[in-house]
């Protein structure tokens, strides 16, 4: 267990003034009747609430962004902003906190870390042993993991310095990185706290701070580690939180460590992705599984990457063995595996040696893989929200294409009146025999 650490008394301090706000809003933005404002919102389905909410911009070049920023952006193909940037971005460059409700893959990194970038470069230069200025907390390695390399393409431009600070990987080589100066570091919060004990980083120039998918965060029990790592830093930070759905929990930290935010919802909250189609087939046993996936298996490949998920460490290597037998190019990703076998795991998917990955929730949080066209749910997830997670690993950032199967059987009824509220709000097609079976509880 990892104990926090106390919260310091910030009015000892002495804190240097910063500046948070870097937006001004261009013609083409400001030249927007409240009607059109109002039209443009509705399309891009954002709901706001918040006081002296900016609009929302159609491009990067409404931004404002430096030349060499733009190029980065330019060089990673991205062409527009997503929903969520196009609202985001401009509240963030404005230097106001956010609460960020947006459905998995929907290039929340970016609206994150492009503003950072912006924020850091008006900052005076590290001195030794000083940083870091940006902090960005996120559920698992492999969701920090992601965040660092997108952090490091934007920061390169600058040469600002990005750690990666999670579990699995030597604290020694992290400790001696983090002490050698960085202005970014993207933690997972039980790992931060163990390099913080160590005096491996001070918070004292920290002034802008991202807590990325709480409700993960918070599944996991980092509660008590989040609130200990925002009790480091200055409370007039600037702080953006992230998440998928907004339980009560979440909801009470945000009215905490939040100052004046602008709540951005994109979508319906803890819905799932209407670009995926789903498909749920209920299975009359456990034992028909297997020769389901096995059949449907080769024309899944087809259409691209699958990703496998399965509740326990011990069936997702059972479901690996079987495909593998079968002739599958097919890799496994669960907790038992250390950092570096996982990390080329996910290397060796990415670059097409496996089409096929079985993982467990905790091992695929976070997985961003644009290749990854079809998602089977192998076991039902124990919880909507997390079902709704998995799901999103296809149809990434609005590629609509992607395919979710849900295996279901009859020993699983509880689920099955969620499942058809889900698929109702996401406008797809229930099938009868998952009617049937939601009938059979009267729990819906």
């Amino acid at each position: 267990k990892i104990e926090p650490i106390p919260p310091l008394d910030h009015s000892t301090i002495e804190y240097e003034p910063f500046t948070k706000d870097f937006y001004e809003e261009k013609p083409s933005v400001s030249g927007m009747s409240v009607e059109e404002v109002a039209d443009y919102m509705k399309s891009l389905a954002i709901r706001v609430s918040g006081f002296d909410v900016p609009r929302p911009v159609k491009n990067f070049e409404d931004c404002g962004f430096p030349v060499p920023l733009m190029n980065a952006i330019a060089k990673q193909g991205y062409e527009k902003p997503t929903t969520i940037q196009c609202q985001a971005l401009p509240i963030v460059l404005s230097g106001r906190d956010i609460i960020g409700i947006a459905k998995t893959g929907s290039g929340k990194t970016a609206a994150f870390v492009l503003p950072m970038i912006v924020h850091i470069m008006d900052q005076p230069e590290l001195q030794k042993e000083e940083g870091p200025i940006g902090v960005i907390c996120a559920p698992t390695r492999e969701l920090a993991h992601q965040i660092y390399l997108e952090a490091k393409k934007f920061a390169k431009p600058y040469n600002l310095q990005v750690a990666a600070v999670y579990g699995g990987v030597s604290k020694f080589e992290q400790f001696k990185e983090l002490k050698s100066g960085c202005e970014i570091v993207v933690a997972t919060p039980g790992r931060l706290i163990d390099l913080l004990k160590m005096k491996a980083l001070k918070m004292f120039r920290a002034t802008y701070l991202v807590l990325d998918e709480a409700d993960r965060m918070f599944d996991l029990g980092f509660e008590p580690q989040i609130r200990s790592i925002v009790g480091q830093i200055r409370p007039d930070r600037q702080t953006l939180l992230f998440s998928a759905t907004m339980p009560c929990k979440v909801e009470r930290l945000a009215r905490e460590i939040l100052t004046d935010p602008i709540r951005v919802t994109v979508g319906q909250v803890g819905s799932a992705n209407e670009d995926i189609k789903q498909v749920v087939n209920v299975l009359p046993s456990d034992a028909e599984k297997m020769p389901w996936l096995l059949e449907k298996m080769p024309g899944m490949i087809d259409d691209g990457d699958v990703l496998v998920f399965a509740t326990k460490k011990a069936r997702v290597d059972e479901v690996e063995n079987q495909l593998n037998q079968h002739g599958f190019k097919v890799a496994a990703l669960h907790g038992d595996k250390d950092q570096a076998s996982r990390m080329e795991t996910l290397q060796k998917f990415k670059s097409g040696i496996y089409h096929v990955l079985v993982a467990t929730d905790v091992a695929a949080r976070g997985l961003d893989i644009k290749s990854i066209k079809t998602v089977v749910n192998f076991d039902i997830a124990k919880e909507m929200d997390m079902h709704i997670h998995r799901i999103g690993r296809t149809g990434r950032a609005g590629d609509k294409d992607g395919t979710a199967y849900t295996l279901i059987t009859q020993k699983e009824s509880r689920f099955a009146g969620e499942l058809v509220h889900s698929l109702i709000a996401a406008g797809q097609d229930v099938p009868n025999e998952l009617m049937d079976l939601a009938m059979k509880v009267g729990s819906w």
